[in-house]
């Protein structure tokens, strides 16, 4: 009999002063009564990047697999993953237009993770008091503050 798969719900958030510019990233993790959270900065980078990261931090957090459940206000991460990461790959990291996917790095960071996790995708609207979501961008905005001092 299978055991069925710990839920793990994961918020996520980037956040960008100037695009590019100084940026920051959270995620915060729940389980359970549980709960825990990362965030990171970068002196200089883009607010998808910071998208990216969060994610790929998050997923890496992860000590077993377990049933994610995974929220973010980026449409540039959702959709990478579910819509144009299997096109990208089957076109040697080219987009439609030929031209290199951007974040190549980070995409391909975030691939390999995904295959370890049995990982929901779900949209919700920036800035419009969803708790998790909100938690997560003032912790991406305040790793840039301490970034910044």
């Amino acid at each position: 009999m299978n055991t069925p798969l710990t839920q793990v719900e994961i918020y996520t958030d980037g956040a960008c002063r100037g695009n590019p510019g100084p940026g920051g990233w959270a995620a915060l993790l729940m389980s359970g009564r549980s709960e825990r959270t990362l965030s990171g900065a970068d002196r200089y980078t883009t607010n998808n990047r910071m998208e990216l990261l969060a994610v790929i931090e998050a997923l890496k957090a992860l000590r077993r697999r377990v049933a994610v459940r995974l929220y973010t206000d980026s449409q540039y991460v959702r959709r990478g993953v579910l819509e144009w990461l299997p096109k990208w790959k089957s076109n040697n990291w080219r987009t439609a237009d030929r031209k290199p996917v951007k974040n190549q790095d980070l995409w391909q960071q975030l691939d390999a993770l995904l295959a370890d996790q049995q990982i929901e995708w779900h949209w919700v609207p920036g800035h419009a008091g969803v708790p998790g979501n909100e938690r997560v961008d003032a912790l991406a905005n305040t790793a840039i503050d301490e970034l910044l001092g």
